[in-house]
C-alpha cells in the first residue's frame, strides 16, 4: 500500500526534475535571431533537378524547422525582414537591417544574429554591416547556390553552421562573417567567384577566418581593418543613401558614360578599371572633370585579385582620384557611399580606404 501510494509522488519528483533540466538546458543555450531577407536559401522550384527557380518561397520558420538538430545548437526566433532575390536587394533593405541588428545585440538575451541572404549581392550586404553594426557580437551571413528543393540543397547545412558560429564566443569581435559551405570569411575579403558552383565564395587576397564542419568550428585569422564597435559609420538617422555609380571600364571606352552618370546625379563615381585601375585618357580627363565638379571618383579594377596602388600609374593626387586599395568596385562603392554621408576631400576618403 505504501509502495503503491509513493509511486505518483515518485513520478510527479521525477517530472518535476525533467522540467527543471530541461529549462535549465534552455536558458544555457545561446540565444540567436535569424534574420531572413529571402534568396535562393529560400528558393523553390518545381523539380529537384531543374536549374531555375522562384527565390524567397520558404519562410524563416520553415526554414529553421526543416534542419535536424539547429535547435539543439541554440535557442532560435526568426524573424522575417525582407524577401526578395538578392539581385533585389537595396539600401533599404540593408539599412532595415543594420537598424534591426542595432535594436536587438545590445539586449542581455541576444547572443548573435544570423541573417539567411542571398549570394548575388551577399558580399555587399556583408561588407555594409561589417561598416554598420555597433556590437561585437557575432553577426553571420548564410545563403546558398541551390534552391530548398534542390537534390543535395546546400542551404540547410549553411544554415546550420551558421548558426553554430553565430553561437561560438570565439566568433566574437571579428565583424561581419559568411558562412557557406563549411568555411568562414570575414566581409572585407570575400568575393562571388562562380556564376553556379557551390564553393563559390572566395577570399583569394587574405585567406579564410576559420572552418566550421557540421557545427564544430577552428578559427585561425582575425580581419585586420576597422569595422562594427571600431568603425566610425553610423545609420541611426540615416533614411536614404547618395547615389554612386560604378562604371566598368574596357578597351576603347566612352568617355560619355561618366558624363552620365554625373549629369545623373552622381555623388560619387567607382571606376572598375583596366589592370591597375587604369582607364583610356578620354575617361581619365571626363574622370578629372567630375572631380572639379564635386564628384568623388575611386578607381578600382575589373581584375578578380590584387590591390589599386595610389599613384602607381596614374597621377591620383594631381587629378584628386581616390585608390581603392584592396577593395573590389562592388565594394568600393558601398565605403563611398557611406563615406559621402558628410562632407569629406578626398584625401580623407583614400585614408577609409587603408582603413576599412
Amino acid at each position: 500500500m505504501k509502495k503503491f501510494q509513493g509511486v505518483p509522488a515518485a513520478l510527479l519528483i521525477f517530472i518535476f526534475s525533467m522540467v527543471c533540466l530541461n529549462a535549465f538546458s534552455q536558458a544555457k543555450k545561446p540565444n540567436i535571431i535569424v534574420l531572413a531577407t529571402g534568396g535562393t536559401i529560400a528558393g523553390a522550384a518545381a523539380s529537384g533537378t531543374q536549374s531555375g527557380y522562384t527565390s524567397g518561397q520558404v519562410t524563416i520558420d520553415a526554414m529553421l524547422d526543416s534542419v535536424p538538430g539547429i535547435r539543439d545548437l541554440a535557442n532560435l526566433k526568426g524573424e522575417q525582414v525582407a524577401n526578395v532575390g538578392s539581385q533585389d536587394m537595396s539600401f533599404d533593405i540593408m539599412l532595415k537591417l543594420a537598424k534591426r541588428i542595432n535594436e536587438l545585440l545590445p539586449a542581455n538575451d541576444v547572443d548573435g544574429v544570423v541573417i539567411t541572404h542571398g549570394t548575388d549581392t551577399m558580399e555587399e550586404t556583408a561588407f555594409f554591416l561589417n561598416l554598420t553594426v555597433k556590437s561585437e557580437k557575432p553577426v553571420i551571413m548564410v545563403g546558398s547556390m541551390r534552391p530548398s528543393t534542390a537534390v543535395s540543397a546546400d542551404g540547410p547545412l549553411n544554415l546550420y553552421d551558421g548558426v553554430a558560429v553565430a553561437a561560438d564566443p570565439k566568433a566574437k569581435g571579428r565583424g561581419v562573417l559568411v558562412v557557406m559551405n563549411d568555411w568562414i570569411q570575414a566581409a572585407h575579403s570575400l568575393t562571388k567567384t562562380s556564376t553556379t558552383a557551390v564553393q563559390t565564395f572566395m577570399s583569394p587576397l587574405r585567406g579564410l577566418v576559420g572552418v566550421s564542419a557540421y557545427g564544430k568550428n577552428d578559427f585561425y585569422n582575425n580581419p585586420q581593418w576597422k569595422h562594427t564597435t571600431s568603425s566610425e559609420f553610423d545609420v541611426a538617422s540615416v533614411t536614404k543613401m547618395p547615389r554612386v555609380d560604378i562604371i566598368f571600364a574596357d578597351a576603347d571606352m566612352s568617355a560619355d558614360l561618366i558624363d552620365c552618370s554625373v549629369n545623373n546625379g552622381a555623388k560619387g563615381i567607382v571606376i572598375a578599371g583596366v589592370g591597375n585601375g587604369n582607364m583610356n585618357k578620354a575617361s581619365m580627363d571626363a574622370a578629372a572633370r567630375a572631380v572639379k565638379k564635386g564628384v568623388v571618383v575611386v578607381r578600382s579594377s575589373r581584375v578578380p585579385t590584387g590591390t589599386v596602388g595610389r599613384n602607381v600609374e596614374v597621377k591620383d593626387d594631381e587629378l584628386g582620384f581616390v585608390a581603392s586599395d584592396e577593395l573590389n568596385p562592388q565594394k568600393s562603392r558601398i565605403l563611398l557611399t557611406l563615406a559621402l554621408l558628410k562632407p569629406r576631400t578626398p584625401q580623407q576618403i583614400q585614408e577609409l580606404f587603408y582603413t576599412y
